[in-house]
C-alpha cells in the first residue's frame, strides 16, 4: 500500500509545490496557516484539481497532468475527515453511516456504530449528537466507504480539551487497525509526535523532505521546523571560519563543522538548566543573567531573561521544585552544548 503525490497548484502570487511518497504509515502534514496542508489533502481527495502533478494510491493513477487523468472523488476511494463532521442533517447515525458503504460491503454500517459505540444512537439526528459523538459517527461513516487512505484534517480543532484527547484515543484505534497510508493535518505538535511515523513541513507551499518525527522534533534543521516544534528560543546567528556568532544573546563559540548557510540558532525552554547543576561544565554554554519577567504555568514558571553581554531576551521554563532552589545560586543558566539548534 503506498500512496505518491507530486502536485502543483497557483492561487495569485501562492503556489503549492509538493511532493512525497509514503508506505503504510502515518504522515503528518505541518505548516503555517495558508501553507497549504488542507488544499494537498483536498488535491488528494479529488476535491479540488491541481494545476500539474500525479498522483497515485496503490498502483492506481488518481491524476496525472500529462495523461489528462482525473478520477472523480467518488471512484477514488479516498477517506478525508474535516474539522466539521459534515453529517447529513436530514438523516440518522445509521442511515449517515450506509449511504457510504458499498454494495457487498465487508463490514455493516450495524457493526460500525457498535464498534464506536454509537449502537444506542443509531436512529438519532446529527443535531442531537454531541461533537465527540458526531466526530466518532463522521469516521464511522469514513470507514465504511471502504477508503485505501485515511486523511485527517484538524480533526481535534473544534473539540475541548477532554474531547479533544478522547478523539485523539479513537483515532489511534482507527489507525490501528488500518492497513495502508493515514494523512494527518495537525497544529498540534503533541498530536503529531503522538501519532505520527513521519512528517512534512510545509513553508509558503513547499514541502520539505520526509523525516521521522524524531528528527523534526530533535535535530531540526530550519527556522521554520524550529518554530512549528515550539521552540521559543531563535536568534540570528552568522557562521564566521570556525566559529558561530550570536550576537543577541552575547555569545560566540568554536565549532568546526557548522554548516556554511547557518542563519540562526535555537534553543529549547526546557532544555537549560540552572548554572549551579550544570555537570561536566565542558558540555554547556554559560550565561548571566537578569530577570524581566516571571510567568507561573501549573507545573512551571516561564522565566523571560536577559544576558548579561546580550540585547536578546530569553525564555526559560523550568519546574517550580527547581525554581525554588535558583534563589540560593548565582544567576547563572546553562546551555547543553547539543542542545544548541543551528538553522538555515
Amino acid at each position: 500500500m503506498s500512496l505518491y503525490c507530486r502536485i502543483e497548484k497557483h492561487f495569485g502570487p501562492f503556489r503549492l509545490d509538493v511532493e512525497f511518497d509514503a508506505g503504510d504509515e502515518v504522515v503528518s502534514v505541518m505548516g503555517a496557516s495558508g501553507s497549504g496542508k488542507s488544499m494537498t489533502l483536498r488535491c488528494i481527495a479529488g476535491i479540488e484539481k491541481p494545476d500539474a502533478g500525479r498522483i497515485v494510491l496503490n498502483g492506481r493513477t488518481l491524476f496525472d497532468s500529462e495523461k489528462k487523468i482525473n478520477l472523480p472523488p467518488q471512484l477514488r476511494r479516498t477517506g478525508l475527515l474535516f474539522q466539521d463532521p459534515a453529517l447529513f442533517p436530514n438523516m440518522t447515525v445509521l442511515e449517515n453511516i450506509r449511504l457510504a458503504a458499498p454494495r457487498n460491503a465487508k463490514v455493516t454500517a450495524e457493526q460500525y456504530l457498535e464498534s464506536y459505540g454509537l449502537d444506542l444512537l443509531g436512529n438519532r439526528y446529527p443535531d442531537q449528537l454531541s461533537g465527540g459523538q458526531k466526530q466518532r459517527c463522521a469516521i464511522a461513516r469514513m470507514l465504511a466507504s471502504e477508503p485505501e487512505i485515511l486523511m485527517f484534517d484538524e480533526p481535534f480543532s473544534a473539540l475541548d480539551t477532554h474531547l479533544r484527547w478522547q478523539m485523539e484515543r479513537e483515532i489511534a484505534r482507527t489507525i490501528a487497525g488500518f492497513q495502508g497510508t493515514v494523512l494527518l493535518v495537525s497544529h498540534n505538535r503533541d498530536e503529531v509526535f503522538r501519532l505520527s511515523d513521519r512528517v512534512t513541513v510545509l513553508t509558503d507551499g513547499k514541502s520539505e523532505e520526509l523525516r521521522t518525527k524524531q528528527d523534526l522534533f530533535f535535530r531540526p534543521v530550519s527556522y521554520a521546523d524550529a518554530l512549528l516544534t515550539g521552540c521559543k528560543n531563535i536568534f540570528p546567528a552568522s557562521v564566521r571560519e570556525s566559529e558561530i556568532e550570536i550576537p543577541g544573546l552575547g555569545l560566540t563559540l568554536t565549532c568546526s563543522d557548522a554548516p556554511e548557510n547557518v542563519r540562526y540558532a535555537g534553543i529549547r525552554a526546557k532544555r537549560m538548566l540552572p548554572g549551579y547543576a550544570a555537570q561536566p561544565a565542558e558540555e554547556y554554554l554559560f550565561l548571566n543573567y537578569r530577570v524581566l519577567n516571571i510567568t507561573e504555568s501549573i507545573f512551571t514558571y516561564i522565566v523571560e531573561i536577559l544576558p548579561e553581554n546580550g540585547t536578546k531576551s530569553l525564555y526559560w521554563e523550568i519546574d517550580k521544585s527547581v525554581y525554588a532552589g535558583i534563589k540560593d545560586h548565582a544567576a547563572s543558566v546553562a546551555i547543553p552544548r547539543k542542545e544548541l539548534m543551528l538553522l538555515h
